[in-house]
């Protein structure tokens, strides 16, 4: 049977996915998909939530055990937690700003040969970032520039920050008396 989701994001009303998947397959493929589809960094944790009607957070199902009872993504096959049309989950993508995609299951259909799946199905707008920071955190990290390729030409370190000065020591106290009366 081929399970039908729609994927939407509170930030853009505009931003649509269709996905669909086997009955069999699992929330870790589910994940993998979105991953590609919307190219995120791999790296990043990610969980899906059983939610209410209203879209309220139930059970958790994480990336990796995380030793909490939850269960992984990988263990949750899709015929087994969707039970109703309509059926839907949270995809949170982003735990430090709490920014998740909704998710819902539409309906199903007959298994269709040569036809792959999980495939998206459609797709439409510009996904969400992956990351974003707060307003003056998104200030500090604009003019990051990330490089591979060394330069020969940059200073070491110890010639920016240190100067050679590390090497001098400090002068010696004549009179450790004195010290000890400021102490007082």
């Amino acid at each position: 049977m081929v399970y039908k989701f729609v994927v939407l994001s509170d930030e853009d009303e505009s931003f649509v996915r269709e996905f669909e998947f086997l009955d069999t397959h699992t929330l870790l493929d589910f994940h993998n998909l979105i991953q590609d589809e919307l190219e995120f960094d791999k790296s990043q944790m990610a969980s899906f939530f059983m939610a209410t009607d209203n879209w309220e957070k139930e059970e958790e199902f994480t990336l990796f055990d995380m030793g909490t009872g939850s269960s992984t993504m990988e263990v949750a096959v899709l015929e087994d937690i969707i039970f109703r049309k309509n059926q839907k989950l949270l995809y949170i993508f982003d735990f430090f700003n709490e920014r998740a995609l909704f998710v819902e299951y539409t309906g199903e259909s007959k298994e269709i040969e040569g036809r792959e799946c999980p495939s998206c199905t459609n797709s439409k707008g510009v996904p969400p970032k992956q990351v974003v920071f707060g307003g003056s955190a998104r200030k500090l990290y604009n003019n990051i520039i990330v490089s591979d390729d060394e330069d020969e030409d940059e200073p070491e370190v110890d010639e920016l920050f240190l100067d050679g000065d590390d090497e001098e020591t400090l002068p010696d106290f004549e009179n450790i008396d004195n010290l000890n009366e400021d102490e007082e």
